[in-house]
């Protein structure tokens, strides 16, 4: 899995980068990130479109059991899964899994490449949404939600963050995050993750993160009274704000079809 050693003399200067996805977690989540990926790159042909190496490793252990100490730690596949993208020539990597982020700081000084933080990135996103977002709701896996990934994040930015309550958590929640990782993609999934987002905004929430990569495979953003920010979409709106951005024009291109994107999938018109 070795990378050419130097790009091809047509390749664009602006596609260097070469992006590493370190997904599997789960499978559908990866593949959906990839899309959202291709969607948000401005182009009318192939050539136009990011470099992109993608390792899905769906044996890496259940990040939530790890965190609350009920299996195994996944730091070890996460690190060969950054090993395998940075010898196939990536030159950044994403991580498409929120709760995967509370092992960042275990991997981060090993793997020789910069690693764009989804969490804190939904974080910045927060701070540009018109009205001003001083309170925010979280739907993520209960690991998610003890490491206090969101917390910490939203803390810097003067964002409260609500949390579901431990029986919205556990029987709204998590049983829809485990019917999505099953291929359930039904009304019932639906309206679970409706019913914990409306104990949210019923709380004060003004935007609701889905802080799980499969929450918005199961939860449409017009299932939302307010804004669905989709933390997968924000993740690939910075990997193509980095390739892309190089120069004036191309960052106002870049911008314009981001934000568009953005409006159109992620938050619900006002």
């Amino acid at each position: 899995m070795t990378a050419p050693t130097s790009a091809p003399a047509h390749t664009p200067a602006r596609a260097t980068e070469i992006i590493g996805i370190l997904g599997g977690m789960g499978p559908a989540a990866t593949a959906d990130f990839y899309a959202k990926l291709v969607s948000l790159t401005p182009g009318s042909s192939d050539q136009d479109h990011l470099r992109t190496v993608i390792w899905s490793d769906p044996t890496i252990p259940d990040r939530t059991e790890a965190l609350l100490g009920d299996g195994p730690d996944p730091t070890p596949w996460l690190l060969d899964g950054s090993r395998v993208l940075r010898e196939a020539g990536a030159t950044v990597i994403a991580i498409p899994c929120n709760t995967a982020h509370a092992f960042v700081p275990r991997i981060a000084d090993h793997v020789g490449l910069p690693i764009v933080h989804m969490i804190g990135e939904v974080a910045r996103h927060l701070t540009l949404l018109s009205p001003r977002i001083h309170t925010a709701g979280l739907l993520a896996t209960t690991g998610t939600v003890r490491a206090g990934l969101y917390q910490e994040w939203l803390d810097r930015f003067g964002i409260r963050l609500i949390l579901p309550d431990d029986i919205v958590q556990e029987h709204e929640v998590m049983t829809a995050i485990r019917a999505v990782k099953a291929g359930a993609r039904d009304d019932a999934t639906t309206a679970s993750l409706a019913r914990a987002a409306q104990h949210l905004t019923e709380q004060g929430a003004q935007a609701v993160i889905a802080g799980c990569t499969e929450i918005p495979l199961g939860l449409p953003a017009d299932a939302v009274a307010v804004p669905l920010v989709d933390p997968a979409l924000v993740l690939a709106q910075a990997l193509v704000r980095r390739a892309l951005a190089e120069g004036g024009a191309v960052r106002e291109v870049v911008q314009e079809a981001v934000q568009d994107a953005l409006r159109r999938e992620t938050v619900r018109g006002e």
